[in-house]
């Protein structure tokens, strides 16, 4: 069964653009999973643009159904995850002056693959499962079965920006690094820039995609048709 993630990070974003007390991200987390969203994801990033430590202790003690949280493999966010031990954490790369997450993890760069593998073996260590954000690469998926990795996310970047009419090799590059990683024996994961739109595509490509994570299209849209027949649509997609 195909699992939807829903990625709260954009109503912090809204919240922040005020520094209000609303909306909180965390009344949009229980909304998802009463609309049927299987897990709620959420991004702390180092410089807490959106999502901060209170979201997420919140977060870790209302979420009834699965919490992802996604972070950079950096000492301070590994501490806060090994104390808060959310039920998946996904190493992300993070940059300061990106707008949003620019690509997959770099893990062709001995240091960055060095840095990533201690990080999943101490969250593994912990009783965490671990997700690798990286671009449908072949090479990096062979560099991405490392300790206490059990699934990998697919950057659907790529796919979901270039023109429809051109979509074709995007979707054929997407599902031939999804049946590398299910060969891997790893669970596969897809997002980034995925909406309403453009989803179901994919969904018809690589039908062993197992879980997509969706944010921005999920809060963008739920402004002119409510956040719950957001999530319900996409739901009926997968």
């Amino acid at each position: 069964m195909r699992r939807l993630g829903v990625n709260i990070d954009h109503v912090a974003t809204l919240r922040q653009a005020r520094r209000s007390p609303y909306p909180d991200p965390v009344q949009a987390a229980l909304v998802a999973e009463t609309a049927g969203a299987q897990q709620i994801t959420c991004h702390i990033r180092c410089d807490r643009r959106h999502v901060n430590e209170r979201d997420i202790r919140v977060l870790a003690q209302v979420v009834t159904t699965q919490l992802n949280v996604e972070c950079a493999a950096t000492d301070e966010m590994i501490g806060i995850m090994l104390e808060l031990r959310p039920h998946r954490v996904t190493l992300v790369p993070e940059t300061a002056e990106e707008v949003t997450t620019e690509g997959g993890l770099l893990l062709t760069r001995d240091s960055v693959l060095a840095e990533i593998t201690a990080a999943t073996t101490a969250l593994a260590e912990a009783g965490i499962l671990v997700s690798l954000f990286i671009d449908p690469d072949l090479d990096v998926i062979a560099l991405s079965t490392i300790p206490g990795v059990d699934q990998l996310e697919l950057n659907t970047a790529a796919y979901a920006e270039c023109p429809s009419h051109l979509r074709g090799p995007e979707l054929a590059r997407l599902a031939a690094a999804a049946n590398a990683v299910e060969a891997a024996g790893l669970v596969v994961a897809a997002g980034h820039g995925l909406t309403h739109t453009n989803l179901a595509d994919l969904v018809g490509a690589a039908p062993n995609i197992e879980e997509y994570n969706i944010g921005h299209s999920i809060v963008s849209r739920s402004v002119f048709v409510g956040l719950d027949r957001a999530i319900t649509d996409l739901l009926a997609l997968l």
